[in-house]
């Protein structure tokens, strides 16, 4: 019998601090050089959605992320919320983005802050070059009448996200199940703030649990987990 290896994408929602709570980067100072040396040790490649305002500040933090062999992507420009946008506010976010981020290389897929992008906005994402977008969650009840339809629409394939970013710190067993609950490909998500330690901060609870040194630990676990299994990994781009 012939065993379809799973496919898993890794990506990273390159933002400022735990937004819309804290306004600094100490994720894109110290969590994002650790997160890179991890993937780097692991020989893994993955997706980056990095925001134009992050870009434009951070431009060897950027640079560092193309030369190790990661896709770019774009997460808006000013991580606002696209719910809330007008549609020429949001070609507006989408091309002040897209130029930034094309100092690097050039975007092909998108995903909103928040995993909150109107159907309606998904005809503007191939006019900056973007076919993909990763703005719905599996496991959004808001997001499962989407997830319902087609996953095609304007000429931009959807790919939805698995799990939740917090979900990779809970122990690892409580992990693993959710994991195997978890069809292909399997799109995972983190931030590189997270693996700045938050424990004795007054942040949401699902913000600041097991963030640090302990974060970058479970995250590790869940790639050697998958690389045990033979799995593939892929930029979204290719799923």
């Amino acid at each position: 019998m012939k065993h379809t290896r799973i496919q898993i994408s890794l990506s990273v929602d390159v933002e400022s601090d735990c937004p819309p709570y804290l306004e600094t980067v100490r994720g894109i100072e110290q969590g994002l050089p650790a997160l890179l040396s991890l993937l780097a040790e692991r020989g893994v490649t993955g997706t980056f959605f990095v925001t134009g305002q992050i870009a434009r500040d951070f431009p060897r933090a950027v640079e560092a992320i193309v030369s190790a062999g990661h896709e770019l992507g774009c997460h808006g420009d000013t991580h606002r919320n696209f719910r809330h946008l007008s549609a020429g506010e949001t070609r507006r976010e989408l091309d002040a983005a897209t130029r930034a981020l094309r100092t690097f290389a050039s975007p092909f897929a998108f995903r909103a802050p928040y995993l909150d992008f109107p159907e309606a906005y998904l005809k503007f994402l191939p006019q900056y070059g973007m076919d993909r977008d990763s703005s719905l969650g599996r496991y959004k009840p808001a997001h499962w009448r989407s997830l319902a339809g087609p996953l095609e629409i304007a000429g931009v394939r959807r790919v939805p996200v698995s799990l939740t970013s917090s979900m990779l710190r809970l122990p690892g067993g409580a992990t693993r199940l959710l994991l195997g609950m978890c069809s292909s490909p399997v799109v995972l998500f983190v931030h590189p703030w997270e693996f700045v330690d938050w424990r004795r901060t007054q942040l949401r609870l699902d913000c600041r649990f097991n963030t640090g040194e302990i974060a970058l630990a479970c995250l590790r676990r869940v790639i050697e987990a998958f690389q045990a299994r033979q799995a593939v990994f892929l930029p979204i781009s290719a799923v």
